[in-house]
C-alpha cells in the first residue's frame, strides 16, 4: 500500500481562497493522499510580550487562514479524492475544524500542550503528531495523553524543526525508534527538500506517512526559507516511491502472468534442448 503522502500548504496560501484551492489541486495532481493547512491566530500563537516587541511576529497575521475557507477547501478535497486536514494551534480551533477535517495534525511546537492534545483526541478523529525538538520522554507523555483522551488512530512523525533541515541531521533511524518506543505508526515530516531523504525514510525505515511543505510557484510566504517543494519537484519523488513499492509484490515465489507463456520454452530435462518436448511436436512458426 505504501506511505500516506501529506502536502503541507502551511502559510503559502496568502489568505487567498483561489490560491488555497490551487494547493488542493496541486496536491492531488502530484499523487498526494491529503493536503493540510494551519489554523492559528497570531494573538493565540505568541505571547503578548513577544508581539509587543516584534513587528515580524505581528506580521504573521497576514498568514492566518480565514475560517470561511474551511468549507470550500474541504469540499474541493472531496471532489479531488484526497483528505483534508488542518493543524489547530489553539483549543477552540479543534471544534472549528471538526466538521471539515479527516484528521488532525498537531505541530511539533505544540507537543507539550496537553489541553490541545486532549481536545483533538477526544473528537475520535485520527491524530498525526510531529515530534521535532522533542525528547523521547516528552513524546511518550504526549502519546499517553492522546491515548488517555481516546485517540485510537495515532501517527507520530519524526521531524527536524529546522527550515531547511540539514541532511546530516535527518536522523531517519529515529522513525524506527519512535515505533518501537510507543507502538504507534511512525513517519517522516520533511524539511530537507531532498529526494534521497524521503526515499530513504520510506524504503529503509518504513515511514508510514510522509509530510512535506508545498508551494505552488515559489511565491509563497515560506518558500524563500528553502524547505518547500514545488509540484514538479515532488511529483517524481512520489511517483518513484509508488512505482518501486508496487514492484515488491506478494513475496510468494511463483510464475508471474507475463512469463507464463515462456514456461513451455524452457529446456527439456531429457535432452537439455528448448522447448519442452511436448511443445516441439505441435509447434508451428507464427505467420
Amino acid at each position: 500500500m505504501g506511505p500516506v503522502f501529506i502536502a503541507e500548504a502551511s502559510s503559502n496560501h496568502g489568505r487567498d481562497l483561489g490560491r488555497a484551492l490551487a494547493f488542493v489541486d496541486a496536491a492531488a495532481a502530484t499523487g498526494c493522499d491529503a493536503v493540510k493547512f494551519q489554523l492559528f491566530r497570531v494573538d493565540r500563537l505568541f505571547a503578548p510580550e513577544i508581539l509587543a516587541k516584534s513587528a515580524k511576529h505581528r506580521a504573521r497575521a497576514a498568514w492566518e487562514l480565514p475560517l470561511e475557507h474551511l468549507a470550500p477547501l474541504s469540499e474541493r478535497c472531496s471532489q479531488k479524492g484526497i483528505a483534508f486536514s488542518c493543524t489547530p494551534f489553539y483549543r477552540e480551533a479543534v471544534e472549528e475544524l471538526r466538521p471539515f477535517v479527516s484528521f488532525y495534525k498537531i505541530a511539533s511546537y505544540e507537543l507539550l500542550v496537553d489541553g490541545l492534545l486532549t481536545a483533538a483526541a477526544a473528537t475520535g478523529k485520527p491524530v498525526v503528531l510531529s515530534t521535532g525538538m522533542a525528547t523521547l520522554d516528552e513524546i511518550r507523555h504526549a502519546v499517553a495523553t492522546l491515548k488517555a483522551a481516546g485517540a485510537t488512530d495515532l501517527t507520530l512523525l519524526h521531524c527536524v524543526s529546522a527550515y531547511p533541515a540539514p541532511v546530516a541531521e535527518a536522523n531517519l533511524s529515529a522513525i524506527a525508534a519512535l515505533r518501537q518506543a510507543t507502538g504507534c505508526k511512525a513517519g517522516w515530516s520533511d524539511h530537507t527538500r531532498r529526494p534521497a531523504v524521503i526515499e530513504r525514510a520510506v524504503h529503509r525505515w518504513g515511514a508510514s506517512t510522509v509530510e512535506f511543505h508545498l508551494d505552488l510557484d515559489g511565491k509563497g510566504a515560506e518558500y524563500a526559507a528553502g524547505h518547500c517543494w514545488l509540484p514538479h519537484e515532488i511529483a517524481p519523488v512520489i511517483g518513484r516511491i509508488r512505482e518501486s513499492l508496487a514492484a515488491d509484490g506478494s513475496g510468494f515465489k511463483e510464475p508471474q502472468p507475463s512469463e507464463c507463456e515462456d514456461r513451455a520454452w524452457r529446456a527439456d530435462p531429457a535432452d537439455g534442448l528448448r522447448p519442452l518436448r511436448l511443445i516441439r511436436a505441435q509447434w508451428e512458426p507464427s505467420a
